[in-house]
């Protein structure tokens, strides 16, 4: 039997379609990330969007664990909008809860190659070299057999009862928090992250203005879109690990309870700024909506003065999801 454990991104989720008798990749995972979805997705739109494949998801552990608030919302926002014709996600609700990593590529509903072993379908596992994974070959029909054995105990993530039915929890409570505590998201500190690992990341360049044709105002200019936007980082922090590198995606949640994927851009590997790749214009959008502003308006340092900030916090909640505090409470902390 021949066991993978290199450059399992390719392995598993990219070369078997180039094959070209595959059209449907079914998954069941323990955990995976709406980043993750979004990066293995937005490489096939890249490559030809007219030839994409269905990726069906099941994720396994959420009768013990929960959802996460930040994932949900991505998921949501890809069965939704951004793939809504490639991509389906369901959430295991009944116990036992599944914590099988599973990957079966299939003819419509003939399997054809299958792959098991202990890679959940986040980037962690797959995509970057963070832990050490295995995947091996397994028997197609006998795979397709107990996925769909699966399914019966599973719900859309976007069906009316589903956020009735499991349990949705805010993101810190992942960390560190016994099984079955993560439940209850009801708060009374107002940013219950800030236990957190924590950068400041300035909307003003070293003068303290908004860039004209920059940053916020990237858009500003003859041909571009007027929302389009991105965060510039300072050396210190692109420098650092805080962020994922610009190959990896990650998923950014507010503290008005909005969710973008995001990754690093410009420039070196690393990356010196934040922007959102399914659409540059979804941060500028965002940010004018804060202020107040008008769709495509031209952002100045009176504007956020005005409304009481320069700057935004993010705190890591893991290395693929994020928080980003733009609040005028308590910014102090």
């Amino acid at each position: 039997m021949t066991i993978h454990w290199n450059n399992l991104y390719n392995t598993i989720l990219i070369d078997p379609f180039s094959r070209g008798d595959v059209d449907t990749l079914n998954i069941i995972s323990g955990y995976a990330t709406s980043a993750m979805a979004f990066h293995h997705l937005n490489h096939f739109r890249n490559e030809n969007p007219a030839n994409i494949p269905r990726v069906n998801l099941t994720i396994g552990m959420v009768p013990r664990d929960g959802m996460s608030i930040s994932n949900h919302r991505g998921f949501l926002q890809l069965v939704n909008n951004d793939f809504s014709t490639n991509f389906q996600c369901n959430y295991v609700f009944n116990r036992p809860q599944v914590h099988s990593k599973l990957y079966i590529w299939c003819d419509g509903n003939r399997p054809i190659i299958a792959y098991i072993g202990s890679a959940n379908y986040t980037q962690t596992a797959l995509h970057t070299v963070a832990q050490r994974e295995i995947m091996a070959p397994c028997d197609p029909q006998m795979a397709f057999e107990y996925y769909n054995q699966i399914q019966g105990d599973t719900i859309f993530c976007n069906h009316q009862d589903t956020e009735h039915t499991i349990a949705l929890v805010r993101d810190n409570y992942r960390r560190g928090m016994p099984s079955g505590q993560e439940s209850s998201i009801e708060d009374t500190d107002t940013n219950p992250y800030n236990c957190l690992p924590s950068v400041v990341v300035s909307l003003v360049d070293k003068n303290g203005q908004v860039q004209k044709t920059a940053g916020l105002n990237w858009g500003q200019r003859d041909g571009r879109e007027p929302n389009q936007a991105y965060l510039q980082l300072s050396p210190a922090v692109y420098r650092s690990n805080f962020f994922p590198v610009r190959t990896v995606n990650f998923t950014v949640l507010t503290d008005d309870d909005r969710s973008f994927i995001c990754t690093r851009a410009q420039k070196d590997e690393n990356g010196q700024a934040i922007e959102t790749p399914q659409n540059n214009s979804l941060l500028g959008e965002y940010f004018r909506n804060r202020l107040e502003l008008a769709n495509g308006a031209f952002i100045s340092r009176a504007d956020l003065d005005n409304y009481g900030r320069t700057d935004v916090t993010f705190y890591k909640i893991d290395d693929e999801t994020f928080y980003m505090d733009f609040s005028i409470h308590d910014i102090t902390n």
